[in-house]
């Protein structure tokens, strides 16, 4: 357990110092997330797979943090993050809009897609205009 709980952790590092790198002004979904969280682990497990290769993941690609780590550098959060997991949307370091818990595969979909179109200019390719 310890030797995941460190592997996380390191990754969480990784990742922020490769996140530094990308541009703060473009959408992100932060997830906020914490060790033994079993809505975490279920959302890794019926949504992760498939989010790089979605609309709203090449819009907002995923950014993972722990409950404990704060705000990634260079983003602020609005109020603080109580529950796991927590998805922010952020644009321009600053939060957008957030879903607080995991609501199962069948409604994670059109709230995140509800919360992009509504904050950003998000248009999915199957909406069709007339």
């Amino acid at each position: 357990m310890h030797v995941v709980t460190s592997l996380k952790a390191s990754l969480f590092a990784a990742v922020g110092i490769c996140w530094g790198a990308a541009a703060l002004s473009d959408p992100v979904l932060v997830m906020v997330e914490q060790p033994g969280c079993i809505y975490c682990q279920r959302w890794d497990a019926q949504i992760a797979p498939a989010y790089p290769n979605t609309d709203e993941g090449k819009f907002a690609p995923l950014m993972r943090t722990g409950l404990r780590d704060g705000p990634p550098d260079g983003m602020t959060y609005a109020r603080r993050v109580v529950f796991t997991p927590t998805f922010i949307l952020v644009e321009d370091g600053e939060e957008l809009a957030r879903i607080e818990g995991y609501p199962g595969e069948d409604f994670f979909w059109p709230v995140l897609s509800k919360i992009l179109k509504e904050h950003t200019d998000f248009a999915p390719s199957d909406t069709i205009e007339n």
